[in-house]
């Protein structure tokens, strides 16, 4: 505070009653006359927004029409229709009425610098409901092949700050983030906080080390507890490992484990919401630094920020950015071309036959195993099939009970049917069902005359009236609506149950639309390119629903082929090589080798680059290499080339010296002429798991199958062949468990064999039986 500190220790807010001691009744009275003749609200409180991104002596709308009608030129380099035109127009114009410019330029100024860098990024979210946006390359939904609700986006009614996201290369959003503190400085520019609540197994490590159980009890009691289990289920987990209730320490575990679920834990950074401001953040809100260096937080989460209003840019990072770039660096290296993402070939037929199949590990967003049943039944042929398969697989459709609707109309099955030509504009391009939270929103406007603020205020609130109740009145003004409007009160209600459903779990068109850009990109990458896609996605770990090892056995399964870790061959990341026919194979990097360093890994290929290692005691010379770092590359087999196989490289780093600089220089020791017996195949798959997570040997479950197959179990891929209705036997590596929110606890279950993978539902009433094995086993066999 420095000479800002009030002198005067006095200058404090007393109670009413010492108040009352104090002054005199008519001068209490006079305070009140005061007060009621001021007429500030929170809701007042602007600060103002950076102006470093609008060059001098001109405006702030005037730089940003410069920059959208740039953006149009680029875009459009035909010009442009008069609806489009209007539609940017409209755009401008709310955007000057409410002084939102700088917000824009700010954006626009953080995309341009990540550009310049070669760091992917794309805009999503309600972004992508502004042509606006993408003419200024915040994002690449272009708004003449969507119809987006702008109203979404920003309200002049709502008068809230606009919010958008971009998403930007996981592993290079760093820089983005520090060019953000540079150019405005850590005194103006901070993350938002966010708080991070107890959840059950974060109690009980917590209060079990404040109680004194030992780590070991700790963690049984932790590995046996979801995060989804109620607090009033911790009981029976007790009584489950055996622990007696009616021991005080317990009983104290008990209580205090159910009390602090659901309590603020500690404050955390937000994963990426910057505030940026034209003075000082310190006079508006609280900040401190991060533990991360070179970071500063506020203390205060989005929904306060919101509350006041502050400008938020939320600075994202993605996985599959990283994935995709790497992937398009290792083609033109490979190939000698230049591809782009813009160079990536739309509509793609060979791609959408892959999708169509479920064929899509590693695919941006439709990987998951809902995703993948939906596939088959939706089959997306073209770029806007993407769009709905994003969206459809979402707790609001379902609940909504859009999907099957969707599906039997897609097929033929049902007569597609609209109320009124009216919503046909809005719903034909669905099929007559509401799928998007901003079809939802057109409905109402439409359907019952809400104006667009209306309709976003509506979807805004209605998760928090689910929650709290009172949403009578809004039924009322939606039904009546309609009704006046000639609609059936059948098809009024159901709409508003609809409406319920998408607003707490409802996604919005321009989100999907974002994201099937990614899904088509990296679907056709893996279609076309399977040995770069693999190779990209282990160097870009970890992301995704899948762990290296499965990506591994997707990419075998699709011929290609590939190569272990080699001190000879690999260096730090996976990498493509050319085999006799100038096809890539794909090298498995030192990255993937548990316990070595990436600063071990580079001195090894520079030692490597001037002759190649003659043996152990030579590596670890050169490479300079300590006992631990040479032990996880003999666990990992990436010494065969130079110690044989995985027993003699143990061997051999056990009799392995770090010599000093000047004894015994060039001296070569005495070879090791011990013979010792190579690991069995079923040691080497175990040590193989345990070193890299992978294997490039026989599958696990197929050095069993010999017994499985005496127990009539049958393999993923025969179970393709089967009957609906056969019953039958699976068994395999247990690679995901899932339970979401939405499914009544019902657990979802992937299994991996040596042919693919097995979707196991399991149902609530077997999973409280099973509970210990579905949790903890790692190979699982089901009838």
């Amino acid at each position: 505070l420095g000479y800002r500190a009030l002198p005067c220790g006095e200058r404090h807010l007393r109670s009413r009653q010492r108040l009352d001691r104090l002054y005199r009744p008519e001068l209490l009275d006079e305070t009140v006359r005061i007060a009621q003749r001021c007429h500030f609200r929170l809701d007042q409180l602007r600060y103002r927004y950076p102006r470093e991104v609008v060059p001098q002596g001109i405006s702030s709308a005037a730089h940003l029409r410069d920059l959208t009608e740039a953006g149009i030129r680029q875009r459009w380099p035909a010009g442009i229709n008069v609806e489009l035109r209007q539609q940017i127009e409209h755009e401008l114009k709310l955007i000057s009425d409410l002084h939102y410019e700088s917000y824009f330029l700010t954006v626009h100024d953080i995309v341009q610098f990540a550009r310049s860098q070669d760091i992917l990024c794309q805009g999503r979210g309600s972004a992508a409901n502004s042509a606006v946006c993408y003419c200024l390359g915040i994002t690449e939904v272009d708004p003449a092949r969507m119809n987006m609700l702008f109203e979404r986006f920003i309200s002049r009614e709502r008068d809230e700050p606009p919010d958008i996201d971009v998403d930007f290369e996981h592993e290079r959003r760093e820089e983005v983030i520090q060019y953000i503190y540079r150019k405005y400085g850590r005194e103006r520019a901070a993350l938002a906080a966010t708080v991070v609540s107890y959840r059950p197994r974060s109690a009980i490590r917590d209060v079990g080390k404040a109680l004194g159980f030992s780590p070991g009890q700790i963690d049984q009691l932790a590995r046996n507890t979801s995060w989804w289990d109620e607090p009033d289920h911790f009981a029976s987990r007790l009584a489950e490992q055996k622990i007696a209730a009616d021991n005080l320490k317990v009983r104290q575990l008990l209580y205090l484990v159910q009390s602090l679920i659901g309590f603020p834990r500690h404050l955390s950074q937000h994963v990426g919401g910057f505030v940026i401001s034209e003075n000082t953040l310190a006079s508006l809100v609280p900040v401190e630094n991060a533990s991360m260096t070179d970071r500063t937080v506020i203390q205060w989460d989005k929904d306060d920020l919101e509350t006041l209003g502050l400008l938020k840019v939320d600075c994202l990072a993605l996985g599959m950015l990283s994935a995709i770039h790497r992937c398009l660096d290792l083609v033109n290296d490979f190939y000698g071309s230049t591809m782009g993402l813009a160079d990536v070939p739309a509509e793609d037929t060979e791609t959408y036959n892959m999708i169509q199949k479920a064929d899509t590990i590693g695919v941006f967003q439709i990987e998951s195993r809902a995703q993948m049943a939906m596939l088959p039944r939706l089959k997306p042929a073209c770029f806007y099939d993407l769009v709905i398969e994003v969206a459809i697989v979402r707790p609001g459709p379902i609940q909504g009970n859009m999907v099957h609707p969707y599906l039997q109309r897609r097929r033929g099955l049902e007569p597609v049917v609209y109320p009124s030509d009216a919503l046909r504009k809005v719903l034909q391009r669905t099929l007559g069902v509401p799928i998007f939270q901003e079809q939802v929103m057109q409905i109402a406007m439409v359907a019952a005359g809400f104006s667009g603020s209306e309709a976003d205020v509506l979807r805004r609130s209605m998760a928090a009236w689910a929650r709290r109740g009172g949403m009578e009145h809004m039924r009322q003004r939606l039904v009546n609506g309609m009704l006046e409007r000639g609609y059936q009160r059948a098809f009024a209600e159901q709409i508003f149950d609809q409406i319920k459903g998408f607003g707490e779990y409802g996604f919005p068109e321009s989100h999907a639309a974002s994201f099937a850009l990614l899904v088509y990109v990296s679907a056709w990458l893996k279609c076309h390119h399977p040995t770069a896609f693999t190779c990209a996605l282990l160097n870009s770990q970890p992301m995704g629903f899948y762990q290296p090892a499965q990506l591994v056995q997707d990419a075998r399964r699709h011929g290609v082929t590939v190569l272990p870790a080699d001190i000879r061959y690999s260096d730090w990341d996976c990498a493509l090589e050319r085999d006799a026919d100038n096809t890539p194979r794909l090298r498995l990097g030192l990255r993937l080798v548990k316990g070595l360093g990436q600063l071990a890994a580079e001195r090894i290929c520079t030692a490597r680059k001037n002759r190649l290692f003659n043996g152990t005691q030579d590596l670890c010379s050169r490479a300079q290499l300590n006992r631990r770092e040479l032990a996880a590359l003999a666990e990992a087999a990436a010494l065969r080339g130079i110690a044989g196989h995985r027993h003699r490289a143990r061997w051999e780093v056990a009799a392995t010296e770090k010599q000093a600089d000047d004894l015994l220089r060039g001296i070569a020791r005495k070879d090791d002429e011990t013979t010792i017996r190579p690991a069995s195949e079923t040691d080497d798959v175990q040590a193989d798991y345990a070193a890299t997570g992978l294997t490039l040997g026989r599958h696990p479950v197929a050095l069993i199958r010999h017994i499985l197959r005496q127990r009539r179990v049958s393999t993923a891929q025969q179970l393709l062949q089967l009957k609906h209705g056969t019953h039958t036997r699976a068994c395999g590596l247990v690679t995901m468990r899932q339970r979401p929110m939405t499914a009544n606890g019902t657990i979802f279950l992937t299994l991996e064999d040596e042919t693919g993978h097995v979707n196991v539902v399991i149902w609530q009433r077997l999973w409280e039986r099973r509970r210990s094995v579905i949790l903890n086993a790692s190979l699982v066999a089901v009838d």
